[in-house]
C-alpha cells in the first residue's frame, strides 16, 4: 500500500543562524593584488602606509549552513516507485522505444519522485537535512545498438535532450514542484544534480562513426571565414568567432532529420555550439574537448553556452525553488566556464532568498592540488571528496596504516582561501559510478563474518561523519546494498527487484535480498546512521568544529583528532581503531590536567589528561569513541607570537604558494593570511584554524616573477590579535641552478676524494622536470652517521642547510646501510634523505595507458600488464613498454594492488596525476621505493 501523497514529516523548516560565505561579492585576489599597486607620490605613499597598518586584519575560519549538511544521494528510478502509470515515460510499451524494462539493470526501473515524496519519513528518519537527485531531465530514453543487449536506457539521467522539463518516466515539473515543496516542510533541502559539458548524442559526424579524437595541433578550430584561431583566447569573454558547421571543425557535424528540433532551449540543436573533436580518451587536451561514448560535447568556452547554461539553471532556482546544484564532470569543462557560470549563479539565488545556496562539483580525482583549482581559482564553492572516499576505504575496510588519514587530512590547507575551506566539501564512501561501501568491504574481507562486515561499514561511516564535510549517504548503503561493482552493479532498487544480477547480492547486516523492498528503518545501519546524525547534532561542533588532528598509529591501529568549536571553545576528541584488537594511546590535547567525559562509543565513562597534556584512550577492535571536554578551555590572556615562513612555491603547483606560519602555545587560535603586491593593499587570502597554519595561496593571475609581500595575523580565543613580520615571495618557478651536489661526510663514500666537497660529480643530483625535483640515488652507502647540505653550482656561495635555510646547521643522516635517495626542491630550499623500507609486495602503474598496456581497462591498480619488477640491482622497480602508442597520458605508483597506497606528483601519497606526452614507442616506468617518485623516460 501506498503512502499518503503529503508526507508525514511536516514540521516546520529550522533556519538557525548561519554565517553566509557571501561569494557573490568575490573578486579573483590575483587581480585585486595587480590593480592595487597604484604608483603614489613618496609623502602620499607613506601616508597611505599608515592608513593601512594601524590594526591587523584578524578573522575567523569560515563556516555556515552548508557545512551541516548530511545529504542522501537518491537515484529517482531506483528508489520508490509512486505511479506506475508512468514507468513507460509515455512511449509505449517496446522497451527499446520507452526504455522500461525492470528485469534489465541498464533500463528504466520504475522509481519517480512521486515515490520519494512518498518515502520522505523514511529519508528524513537517517538524519537527512538535504536531498540530492541524480539528473531528472527528460532524457533520450534509449541509446546503444539496437538490440536490448547493447543498448541501454537514460535512467541515470545523463543523456539530457531537454533541460526545461523533468524526464516523463520520473514524473512532470508540477510533481517536482510538490516534492520540493514537502521536503521543505521537513526541514529538508533539495539539490539537484546538473549537466553543462554535455547532452544526449544526436550529433553525427558525415566522415564516420567511430570518430577517434582529433587534436586542436592536428586541426584547428576556424571561422565562418576559414581562418585558424585557438578558441582559449576567447574564454571567458563576450566575444567568439562565427563559426559555420561545414568548415570550422575537424569532422563535419550534423543533426539527422528525425531529431533536429529534439533539445530544448533550441539553441542546443546547433551544432556548431559544441566541440565535435570525436570521443575523449580522457586525458590531456581531449579531457575537455572530446565526446564521452559520443555524447555531445558542449563548446563551453563560446559565452552563448555559457550565458544559457546561467538561463538554464536560474530558471529553475526561479521556478522551483532549488536549494543548490551538485555539477557533473565538472573537471571535463574548461576553467574559464567556472569562472563565470558560479559567481552569476549564486549571486542570482541570493538575489532571489537563497542565502545558503550551495554548489559542489565533481572532479574525479584524488589530488588536492587539482580538485582545490575549483574552489580557488575557479570561483566554485566546492566539490566531492573522492580522495576522502579512497581514504576511508583504505583505513576502515582494509585496515591500512592509520598515517594513511593524517596524511590524507594533511593536505585539507589546499582549500584555504578567502571565502571557502574544506569544511563545506561532501565527503562520502561510494556512489552510482565507481560502487558502494558495502562493495568495497565485502572484496576487501572476503570470508569475513557479517558482524565484521557491518562493524567495519560502521567504522567508515563514524569516520565520514565525526570529520570535516558535508556526510553522503548513497541510497541503499544504510541497508546493507553491496553490489558487484560499480556503474549499474551498483544502482539496485528498493522496490522489490526483477533483476537477476541484484537478486544474486548478499547485502550487508540482514537476510533480505532484493527480491523484497528495503525500507527496514531497524537495519543496523539505518539506526548507526540514525545514531551519528543526532549526535552531531546534539554536538555541532563534531559537525564544522576545527579539527585538529593528534595521533596516527603507524600501522593499523588508532587515528585520532579533536573538534573545536570558535563559539564554544570546548574540545572533543575523536578516537577510531581500524586494527581487530583493542588499542591504547597517549593522544595530545590542548590542556594537562583536563576532565572528558564520554558521549559515544564502548570506553571509559571519565578519563583525565596527564601533566604533558595527553589522554590514555582504549579503542575497542573496529569502532570509535567520542570524548567532550568538562571544562572549556581557558581563555587566553595575550595574543601569542606568530611567525610567518618563507612563502615558496608550492611543489604540486607552481601556480600556487605555499604561506606557512607558527604559532607558540597550544591553544585554540585562528591565523589570517594576507597578501599584497608592494605598495599595494592588504587583501585577505585565507583562515586556519588548525596546526600546521597554512594556506596555498593561487597566484596564477601574477606574471612569473612578481614579488608579493605577506603576512599572517593570529587570533585567539580571547580576541586578541598579533601580527608577523611580513616576508617575500616570487611567483613562478624558480630558476634552477647549473648543479646541485649533495656535499658532506659521506662524500668519500660516494667516491670523491675527499668529504664536503661542493664540485663533486660523484656527488652530483640530476634535475627530473616531471616532479621538479633534484635527484641522486646512491644503491649502496654503508651504514654510519653522516652529515649533509645542498651546494649549489660547484661551491659553497650558495648552500641549503636543515629548513632549507642558507648557511643552515647540517643535516644528519643515521643511516643502517643500502640504498639512499637524495632529494632537493629548489622552490623551498629543502634537501633530504629517504631510505626504503621493507619491499612492497607488489608495484604498479595504474593510469589511462593502463587499456593500451592490455589491462581490461585504465586506472586498474591490480592488472597484471601494469605490474613493475623489483630489479636488485639499482633497488628501484621497473616496467619497460616496448611500444607505448602516441597520446596524452596520466599515472600514478600503486602500491600492492589496490588505491590504498598510491603515489604520484613530487612522491606524494594520494598526489596529483603524473602527466606523459609521448611521442610513440618504447617507454620505461621507474618508480624509486624511498622517495616514491614514479617516472617515466
Amino acid at each position: 500500500m501506498s503512502l499518503p501523497r503529503t508526507s508525514k514529516c511536516g514540521a516546520a523548516r529550522r533556519d538557525g543562524h548561519r554565517r553566509p560565505l557571501g561569494r557573490a561579492a568575490a573578486v579573483v585576489l590575483a587581480a585585486a593584488l595587480a590593480c592595487s599597486a597604484t604608483v603614489l607620490p613618496a609623502g602620499a605613499a607613506n601616508a597611505a602606509e599608515a592608513a593601512r597598518k594601524p590594526s591587523p586584519d584578524a578573522g575567523h575560519s569560515i563556516r555556515g549552513g552548508i557545512s551541516e549538511q548530511n545529504f542522501y544521494f537518491v537515484m529517482a528510478d531506483r528508489f520508490n516507485n509512486g505511479s506506475p502509470a508512468n514507468d513507460t515515460g509515455g512511449l509505449g510499451t517496446d522497451p527499446l522505444v520507452s526504455g522500461f524494462e525492470p528485469t534489465r539493470k541498464g533500463y528504466y526501473n520504475g522509481g519517480d519522485l512521486k515515490g520519494l515524496q512518498d518515502r520522505l519519513d523514511y529519508i528524513k528518519g537517517l538524519g537527512t537535512n538535504a536531498l540530492w537527485l541524480t539528473p531528472s531531465f527528460k532524457n533520450k530514453a534509449v541509446q546503444g545498438g539496437g538490440q536490448l543487449d547493447n543498448s541501454s536506457a537514460g535512467y541515470h539521467g545523463y543523456w539530457v535532450t531537454d533541460f526545461t522539463q523533468i524526464d516523463p518516466h520520473l514524473g512532470t515539473n508540477a510533481e517536482l514542484k510538490s516534492l520540493i515543496d514537502a521536503a521543505h516542510s521537513c526541514g529538508m533541502k533539495v539539490y539537484f544534480d546538473i549537466i553543462a559539458n554535455h547532452t544526449a548524442d544526436v550529433i553525427q559526424y558525415r566522415e564516420t562513426a567511430s570518430a577517434p579524437y582529433i587534436s586542436k595541433a592536428t586541426e584547428p578550430y576556424r571561422s565562418a571565414s576559414g581562418e585558424a584561431f585557438d578558441d582559449h583566447d576567447y574564454a571567458g569573454t563576450q566575444t567568439f568567432p562565427a563559426l559555420d558547421a561545414a568548415t570550422s571543425f575537424p569532422y563535419t557535424p550534423f543533426v539527422p532529420d528525425a531529431e533536429k528540433d529534439v533539445k530544448v532551449p533550441a539553441w542546443l540543436n546547433d551544432p556548431t555550439l559544441y566541440h565535435n573533436r570525436g570521443n575523449t580518451n580522457f586525458a590531456g587536451e581531449d579531457s575537455t574537448y572530446g565526446d564521452f561514448f559520443g555524447l555531445d560535447d558542449l563548446f563551453t568556452e563560446q559565452p552563448r553556452v555559457v550565458n544559457g547554461m546561467v538561463d538554464i539553471y536560474t530558471g529553475w532556482i526561479r521556478d522551483f525553488g532549488i536549494d543548490g546544484f551538485r555539477i557533473d564532470t565538472m573537471k571535463h569543462v574548461n576553467d574559464e566556464f567556472w569562472q563565470q557560470f558560479g559567481p552569476q549563479v549564486l549571486s542570482y539565488a541570493k538575489a532571489h532568498g537563497k542565502d545558503e545556496f550551495f554548489m559542489f562539483g565533481e572532479v574525479f580525482d584524488t589530488s588536492k592540488a587539482i580538485t582545490s583549482k575549483y574552489t580557488t581559482r575557479n570561483r566554485m564553492q566546492a566539490v566531492l571528496d573522492f580522495g576522502f572516499q579512497g581514504a576511508a576505504r583504505s583505513f576502515a575496510s582494509q585496515s591500512s596504516k592509520a598515517s594513511g588519514l593524517q596524511d590524507f587530512f594533511g593536505g585539507d590547507d589546499w582549500y584555504t582561501d578567502a571565502d571557502s575551506n574544506v569544511y563545506q566539501l561532501p565527503t562520502f564512501l561510494g556512489n552510482h559510478d565507481m560502487g558502494r561501501i558495502g562493495m568495497f568491504i565485502s572484496q576487501d574481507n572476503a570470508g569475513a563474518s557479517d558482524a565484521e562486515l557491518v562493524k567495519r561499514d560502521d567504522l567508515a561511516h563514524e569516520l565520514m561523519y565525526f570529520s570535516r564535510g558535508n556526510p553522503v549517504v548513497y541510497y541503499g548503503d544504510e541497508q546493507g546494498f553491496t553490489g558487484a561493482g560499480g556503474d549499474q552493479d551498483s544502482r539496485q532498487p528498493m522496490f522489490a527487484s526483477k533483476v537477476q544480477e541484484y537478486l544474486d547480492d548478499d547485502l550487508l547486516g540482514t537476510p533480505a535480498t532484493h527480491a523484497t523492498a528495503n525500507f527496514n528503518t531497524g537495519h543496523p545501519l539505518y539506526r548507526k546512521i540514525k545514531e551519528l546524525a543526532a549526535l552531531t547534532k546534539e554536538h555541532p561542533a563534531l559537525r564544522d568544529g576545527a579539527q585538529q588532528q593528534r595521533y596516527a598509529a603507524e600501522g593499523a591501529g588508532i587515528y585520532a583528532f579533536s573538534r573545536t568549536g570558535a563559539t564554544e571553545q570546548r574540545e572533543y576528541l575523536v578516537a577510531l581503531n581500524n586494527s581487530e584488537t583493542t588499542q591504547t594511546a597517549a593522544v595530545p590535547t590542548y590542556r594537562a590536567n583536563a576532565g572528558f567525559k564520554r558521549i559515544y562509543g564502548d570506553a571509559a565513562k571519565d578519563l583525565t589528561t596527564a601533566a604533558d597534556s595527553t589522554l590514555k584512550v582504549t579503542v575497542p577492535p573496529l569502532s570509535a569513541v567520542v570524548y567532550r571536554a568538562v571544562d572549556k578551555l581557558p581563555t587566553s590572556t595575550a595574543a601569542p607570537t606568530v611567525t610567518l615562513g618563507k612563502p615558496v612555491t608550492a611543489a604540486a603547483d607552481s601556480t600556487r604558494m605555499k604561506v606557512s606560519a607558527a604559532v607558540d602555545g597550544k591553544s585554540f587560535n585562528e591565523v589570517s593570511f594576507e597578501a599584497r603586491v608592494p605598495g599595494g593593499d592588504w587583501q585577505r587570502i585565507g583562515v586556519d584554524d588548525n596546526a600546521p597554519y597554512q594556506v596555498f595561496h593561487d597566484v596564477s593571475a601574477l606574471a612569473a616573477g612578481t614579488t608579493v609581500e605577506y603576512r599572517a595575523v593570529v587570533l585567539d580565543n580571547a580576541g586578541h590579535t598579533a601580527s608577523s613580520e611580513v616576508r617575500t615571495g616570487t611567483v613562478g618557478e624558480p630558476t634552477q641552478p647549473d648543479t646541485v651536489t649533495v656535499a658532506g661526510s659521506l662524500n668519500s663514500e660516494l667516491g670523491c676524494s675527499a668529504d664536503w666537497q661542493p664540485g663533486c660529480a660523484q656527488a652530483g643530483m640530476s634535475y627530473d622536470p616531471t616532479h621538479r625535483l633534484w635527484l641522486l640515488r646512491v644503491p649502496e652507502l654503508p651504514a654510519g652517521h653522516y652529515e649533509f647540505k645542498a651546494a649549489l653550482n660547484g661551491s659553497w656561495d650558495e648552500n641549503y642547510g636543515a629548513g632549507g635555510e642558507p648557511n643552515g646547521p647540517n643535516i644528519a643522516l643515521d643511516h643502517p646501510g643500502g640504498g639512499v635517495t637524495f632529494i632537493y626542491d629548489h622552490s623551498t630550499n629543502v634537501i633530504r634523505s629517504a631510505y626504503a623500507g621493507q619491499q612492497p609486495a607488489a608495484v604498479s602503474v595504474p593510469g589511462s595507458l593502463d587499456s593500451e598496456l592490455g589491462c581490461a581497462g585504465d586506472w586498474m591498480p591490480d592488472c597484471a600488464q601494469a605490474q613493475l619488477a623489483y630489479d636488485p640491482a639499482d633497488g628501484a622497480w621497473k616496467l619497460s613498454v616496448a611500444n607505448l602508442p602516441a597520446g596524452s597520458y596520466e599515472f600514478k605508483a600503486a602500491i600492492n594492488n589496490s588505491w590504498a597506497e598510491n603515489y604520484g606528483l613530487g612522491g606524494a601519497a594520494n598526489g596529483s596525476n603524473i602527466l606523459l606526452n609521448h611521442a610513440g614507442g618504447p617507454v620505461t616506468f621507474r618508480y624509486d621505493p624511498a622517495s616514491h617518485l614514479i617516472t617515466a623516460g
